[in-house]
């Protein structure tokens, strides 16, 4: 079922404060409690909700340092990805993971409370399989984060 502009109005509300109450979600949106529920009910359904989750800041949990980590392998089957991908999600600081196209072939978004603790992580990662290449940045500042996803092309 395609969405209308209400749907993306709820979907913006949620991403910004997933804590919002339905009634006034409904509110700002021009439903009363019942129908509004039932379409966030359906967007759960659907799998454009995914999840409900608090966001935490990152300084106040202590874990401040983001790292960017490039990684390249001269293995390129499916029996060293999954051995690699099952690894990498057993490290906790690890946030995002990606196969990349390009030079580069998976690229890793981890926070850690020191460069010190993310040389353990480092290890961890080098251990799991045989890499050819891993480059680390650190990011010197956050300028723009966000979870929320642009609205305008979803329908």
């Amino acid at each position: 079922m395609p969405m209308d502009d209400v749907d993306r109005r709820i979907l913006a509300l949620l991403q910004e404060d997933a804590a919002l109450s339905v009634a006034e979600i409904g509110g700002r949106v021009g439903l009363s409690s019942t129908p509004c529920w039932r379409r966030i009910q359906n967007l759960e359904k659907q799998g454009i909700i995914r999840k409900r989750v608090a966001l935490l800041d990152r300084r106040a949990v202590e874990v401040p340092l983001t790292v960017f980590v490039m990684i390249r392998t001269s293995q390129h089957n499916d029996e060293w990805l999954e051995t690699f991908a099952k690894g990498v999600a057993d490290i906790p600081e690890v946030l995002e993971f990606y196969r990349m196209s390009g030079t580069v072939d998976y690229l890793l978004r981890i926070v850690v409370p020191s460069v010190e603790a993310y040389d353990a992580v480092y290890k961890r990662l080098i251990s799991i399989a045989d890499l050819a290449e891993v480059s680390s940045s650190f990011a010197m500042e956050e300028i723009k984060y966000t979870t929320a996803l642009p609205l305008t092309y979803a329908g």
